[in-house]
């Protein structure tokens, strides 16, 4: 956080400034393609149609793998920041999937011609490169975070972990293809005093299905009782939400079937944050893994996403 003062005009007292850490952080995000991806959605000039926090620069230093971000600092207006260890009702929850669903519809079917500044904006892939870091990560992760696993999800091995979040991430480019926020867990979320819902880091931005940003949502934001009493219902809350043309809207069933395959993508990426302390507490790491994990068995996630081809 960085105050300021005025010579002449108004601003704001204090802003937010975000680069990429050291350089083992940087080359991680350079490796997997996450990289510059805030700094350029930030000078984009693009109006983001949800709550998050104001923008107010981005630089993109390729030469030494780094950006900045100038942000307002949230402080000010008093919110409330969220994660696994806060429990959320089931109302904050539908609000955070109406504010997905907004964001979603507005850009639906989305491409770089159609919004020329977001021309950057690609689709997840499972490249070699980042299948072998995740195979590394998530094996350090099952050994930190063993305990939160059930056990045939532990007996896949980082291995299967990551044949699973390969398998999913080919069909996140199955379409209708829109905006995806890409990272949102409940981590990168708040709340208003006037209760509204808001997403922050915007850092792993994609152009994809729907349905990635639902599931990683929705499951990393509940525990394993309430998802399973409500999950069904947030499902389509969501689909009724979307504001799209009829012919693009998915049915019930289809929508839970997209639902369904999600947690491939929410075990890996959490056991290879539970990798190492520096990224996450272990209470938030070993309950968001235990989240995702039980969903992946619960939903017969493999079964869906071998259905989705």
């Amino acid at each position: 956080m960085i105050g300021l003062e005025y010579a002449e005009g108004k601003g704001p007292a204090a802003v937010f400034a975000k680069t990429q850490g050291d350089i083992w952080h940087r080359l991680l995000h350079f490796m997997t393609g996450n990289l510059y991806r805030e700094a350029l959605l930030y000078s984009s000039g693009v109006t983001i149609p949800v709550e998050h926090p104001a923008e107010y620069f981005g630089q993109v230093d390729r030469l030494r793998l780094n950006e900045l971000v100038i942000m307002e600092d949230l402080s000010a207006r008093g919110v409330t920041l969220h994660d696994a260890t806060r429990r959320l009702s089931i109302e904050e929850i539908a609000d955070g999937l109406r504010g997905l669903a907004l964001l979603h519809s507005a850009f639906w079917r989305f491409t770089g011609e159609s919004h020329p500044s977001l021309d950057w904006v690609d689709t997840w892939r499972a490249t070699r490169r980042f299948r072998m870091i995740l195979r590394g990560t998530c094996g350090k992760g099952i050994a930190n975070v063993r305990a939160s696993l059930p056990d045939p999800v532990a007996e896949l091995g980082a291995a299967g972990v990551e044949h699973a979040w390969t398998a999913y991430i080919k069909t996140v480019s199955q379409g209708p293809l829109t905006l995806l926020h890409g990272d949102a867990h409940v981590g990168n979320t708040y709340a208003l005093p006037s209760g509204e819902f808001g997403f922050l880091d915007w850092a792993c931005v994609r152009r994809g299905n729907w349905a990635f940003d639902l599931g990683y949502f929705l499951v990393s934001s509940l525990d394993v009782a309430t998802r399973r009493a409500h999950e069904r219902e947030l499902v389509e809350l969501y689909r009724q939400a979307l504001d799209v043309p009829q012919a693009d809207l998915p049915t019930g069933d289809h929508a839970w079937l997209r639902y369904r395959s999600t947690p491939a993508y929410g075990l890996a990426a959490w056991l290879g944050t539970a990798s190492s302390a520096d990224y996450q507490s272990h209470p938030i790491c070993s309950t968001t893994v235990n989240r995702f994990a039980t969903a992946f068995m619960d939903l017969d996630t493999p079964s869906a996403i071998a259905s989705l081809g």
